[in-house]
């Protein structure tokens, strides 16, 4: 029951990315593309021209049938011969051969086509995809229309409610690229798919803060209760054309705290990552619908990971509609550690989980699983160059407060088995445990206990990371998208964060493919841009700062933390020195003295600045009575 829409393609110059199919569904568009669906049906068959082979995108959000097209044409001729809608396609050559009266262009800027194509026909009608276009004023590029740069959008998750309230902070960092009139078009779903508010939020001066608290929606619009979704829209921007974001949620007491940040801003068939509850816990899976048309009952399955059975949510979603999913009362007999699989069908961003013990609430979401990736026996062979390869870091949080555990978890529908070495590193990159998992299987359920590891021995500073890395030694399957869930437990409150994340390759100048990652320009990514929001009034924020190296690099980052007020100008700005290979766990509050962080004002934050090094960032805000943590996002 897949959505038959693409969310993603790449074939040689014909790179779309996320883009057709955001400008098809996007929630302004959605009422012009039922009206030109409904044209053409009342328009009879008509001919088709699909030059970028978009017809079926348009056809899954706006039930265009085979019986409303009498020919389909395509440009390329290696695209003749295949089916859409039905039909057969044909060369763009023997249009004139159809005699159609009615021709639509399944393209944007279809005008110069149109031209084209009335040599063929010159007497018929033409329609194209432009007629669904958003308005001229919000295009950050007007001369290409799914240029990416005019789709910067993305869901979030907000809620506000009794005992539970929601966040979405950011800041205007497309003004460092050069962008002068950016907006934020925002636009509130309630958990039905009705339109609870739409309103334009003018961007702060570059670096300037962007924070949408649901308190404050709510009061502005008069709002009762809700929990919905939040669709997102960077208008006239530069340089970026991701809409990245920290979510924080809290409630009525220190019972309720978490963070979680972006979705990944296109809907996958398959997430995974989903932890199933453990004794005493609740588990509810947050889908939101990222389309102006239903989800289908039954279209959403949950399965315990490598186990091959699936059971299906009985209900339907509606369009841009959201809905929280018991995986207890559907998958009544899975328990933590094991792990769940979502087939998503297309339907939905990376959707968040919350997880309930008590009182106490937390939120973290699940990750794409890749359906398109094989094992790459070149990972074993990369060299000294590349040292360790792959590898991923979480925090040990401080020992003394802090329980630490890892689950490796599968990310991909080719991964049969996870050959894992887990080690643990103290802050000055010493390491002090190690721990061979070997082949873990697909439906594996084994935690790695920190604890354990270290013996009941204490870090030295308390603090340290702990790396997973291929161990291939005796064979096994790598492919470079390794993940895994790292849990935080507070030992005397009980209360737990957690966070999930991938491998990657850290700060080697020599390249593999996209690795190691940059936030601009091509890879090597040795340089750091993060983003850490500071919390309100006497909550407390923390930073773990991660310096992972594949290979060894500069024995000590140099690292600029810039205490950041709302407006964007720097307050102050602090030195930090990190062991390559080992981590920094600081505080604001120790960092920036409280003098100092009321000059800033509120909403606040600090850019996280390194031009030595790729750092890899947590942050989290901490009453004491609770804490949330998750790994922090750059630009």
């Amino acid at each position: 029951m897949t959505l038959a829409i693409e969310t993603f393609r790449h074939e040689g110059a014909r790179h779309f990315g996320t883009t057709p199919f955001k400008a098809l569904g996007h929630p302004i568009a959605a009422p012009k593309g039922r009206a030109l669906a409904a044209k053409l049906k009342k328009a009879g068959p008509v001919a088709v021209f699909d030059p970028d082979g978009l017809l079926a995108s348009f056809a899954g959000f706006y039930d265009l049938r085979a019986k409303d097209v009498r020919s389909v044409f395509v440009q390329r001729a290696e695209d003749v011969g295949r089916k859409v809608l039905g039909r057969t396609t044909q060369s763009v050559h023997t249009l004139a051969k159809s005699k159609a009266r009615t021709v639509f262009v399944a393209a944007f800027d279809a005008e110069r086509i149109i031209d084209q194509l009335r040599v063929l026909l010159p007497r018929a009608t033409y329609l194209s995809f432009d007629a669904i276009r958003l308005p001229a004023e919000w295009l950050s590029n007007p001369r290409k229309y799914l240029d990416s740069v005019n789709f910067a959008t993305n869901f979030a998750f907000l809620r506000d409610e009794p005992g539970h309230h929601t966040a979405v902070r950011t800041a205007n960092y497309w003004g460092g690229y050069g962008a002068t009139d950016s907006a934020l078009w925002a636009c509130l779903f309630s958990a039905d798919g009705a339109v609870l508010a739409e309103w334009t939020e003018p961007m702060p001066g570059a670096g300037g803060t962007i924070v949408i608290d649901s308190r404050a929606v709510r009061a502005r619009f008069g709002l009762g209760p809700f929990a919905g979704s939040l669709f997102l829209h960077a208008l006239r921007i530069k340089g970026h054309d991701i809409v990245k974001y920290a979510l924080d949620t809290y409630g009525d007491d220190d019972t309720v705290l978490s963070a979680t940040h972006d979705a990944n801003a296109w809907p996958a068939d398959l997430y995974a990552g989903l932890p199933a509850p453990d004794a005493g816990e609740r588990v509810r899976l947050w889908v939101q619908n990222s389309h102006p048309i239903p989800i289908p009952a039954g279209a959403i399955l949950l399965g315990r990971m490598g186990a091959g059975k699936t059971s299906a949510f009985p209900e339907s979603v509606p369009p841009f509609g959201t809905v929280a999913i018991d995986v207890g009362a559907l998958l009544p007999k899975v328990k933590w550690p094991q792990q769940l699989e979502v087939h998503a069908g297309r339907y939905f961003v990376r959707p968040r989980y919350e997880i309930e013990r008590g009182t106490r609430s937390r939120m973290a979401h699940a990750n794409v699983e890749r359906t398109d990736l094989k094992t790459d026996p070149a990972i074993a062979k990369l060299g000294d160059g590349f040292g360790k390869g792959f590898l991923l870091p979480f925090p040990v949080a401080p020992t003394d407060r802090f329980r630490t555990v890892v689950l490796p978890t599968p990310m991909s529908t080719g991964q049969r088995n996870l050959p894992i070495t887990a080690t643990v590193f103290d802050q000055r990159g010493k390491e002090i445990a190690r721990k061979r998992l070997g082949k873990l299987p697909r439906n594996h359920a084994t935690v790695i206990d920190v604890d354990a590891l270290l013996d009941g021995a204490l870090l030295p500073g308390r603090f340290g990371h702990v790396e997973l890395t291929y161990d291939l030694a005796k064979g096994g399957d790598a492919d470079g998208w390794l993940h895994a869930i790292a849990r935080y437990e507070d030992r005397k409150t009980g209360h737990i964060a957690e966070t999930s994340f991938g491998a990657h390759i850290f700060n080697t100048l020599a390249v593999y493919k996209d690795e190691p990652q940059s936030y601009s320009g091509a890879p090597p990514g040795l340089s750091t841009r993060l983003f850490l929001r500071m919390g309100p009034g006497a909550t407390d924020t923390f930073c773990h700062l991660v310096y992972a190296a594949s290979a060894p690099w500069r024995p000590k980052s140099e690292t600029t933390l810039v205490l950041t007020s709302a407006d964007g100008k720097e307050v102050t700005r602090e030195t930090a020195h990190i062991a390559c290979g080992g981590s920094l766990f600081w505080r604001t509050s120790e960092v920036f003295d409280a003098a100092t962080r009321a000059r800033a004002g509120d909403n606040a934050y600090v850019l996280i600045r390194d031009a030595t090094c790729r750092l890899f960032g947590f942050h989290g805000l901490d009453t004491r009575a609770a804490f949330s943590l998750d790994h922090m996002f750059g630009f």
